[in-house]
């Protein structure tokens, strides 16, 4: 089950005229926010505000917002109006700096990659590139402080494939699954190569195989959003690659 990832973030919402006055925080003289939640009367429910009329002097609407995907807030919490911070406070945080510090904490682990022929390739016989499914999904970091927060998306858009022989392959995806009892000379849909040369003749006897991923990089948060260079994740393999003269044979 996911962690629930929820705070009020700085929004352009606007009151509607002529309707219901949402709530809003204003420091108490003892420190820290006052809160006054939601009340439920005979027409229905209604809010209270803290403050004089919100909206006067600097400051923002803030709302509250659940990151984590399929997690909502079951409860009521409407829009609130936070004064900018006084002389002497401390400064507001800058979104830009939390979606640095949540581009930090990304985890993006290195591609596993799978072949078919799952052991020796052959020459002249079309080789399946695939990476394995469960690491081709977005990935996702938080950064939050003085009640904003910030959050990071990576996203894989395309890997890049070195054959080890000086050839290079770019799929936009992670690649087709080799189908159980499919047809050996059939080529991938997607993501493939065929080898033309076996690697028994390179030192070592195998071609190093490198896939790197390219993942675009985005963050929202605070009424703000923006893009990251993008980030780069490489594992690497080594594949063994022979030829079958009845394969070969007759072929270019």
């Amino acid at each position: 089950m996911p962690i629930a990832d929820c705070a009020y973030v700085r929004s352009d919402y606007q009151p509607p005229a002529g309707g219901v006055r949402p709530v809003s925080y204003q420091p108490s003289a003892t420190g820290g926010l006052m809160v006054r939640p939601a009340v439920l009367g005979s027409s229905g429910p209604s809010v209270r505000p803290v403050a004089s009329q919100p909206g006067q002097g600097p400051g923002a609407w803030y709302i509250y917002r659940c990151s984590t995907a399929g997690v909502r807030d079951a409860l009521y919490r409407p829009p609130v109006w936070i004064p900018n911070a006084g002389p002497g406070a401390a400064p507001a945080p800058d979104p830009e700096a939390l979606a640095e510090q949540a581009r930090s904490q990304l985890r993006l682990s290195g591609p596993q990659i799978v072949m078919n022929p799952v052991v020796d390739q052959l020459v002249g016989l079309p080789t399946w590139l695939w990476l394995d499914a469960a690491g081709w999904n977005q990935v996702a970091a938080t950064a939050a402080a003085g009640g904003v927060s910030v959050t990071a998306v990576a996203k894989p858009v395309q890997v890049s494939w070195s054959l080890g022989d000086g050839a290079t392959v770019a799929c936009t995806g992670p690649g087709t699954p080799f189908p159980d009892g499919a047809d050996p000379k059939s080529a991938s849909p997607d993501c493939g190569y065929t080898y033309r040369h076996r690697s028994l003749d390179t030192p070592g006897g195998t071609f190093a195989v490198t896939a790197t991923v390219r993942w675009d990089v985005t963050w929202a948060g605070a009424g703000q959003a923006g893009t990251f260079p993008g980030l780069t994740t490489v594992s690497t393999t080594q594949a063994r690659v022979i030829d079958v003269p009845a394969l070969t044979a007759g072929g270019g």
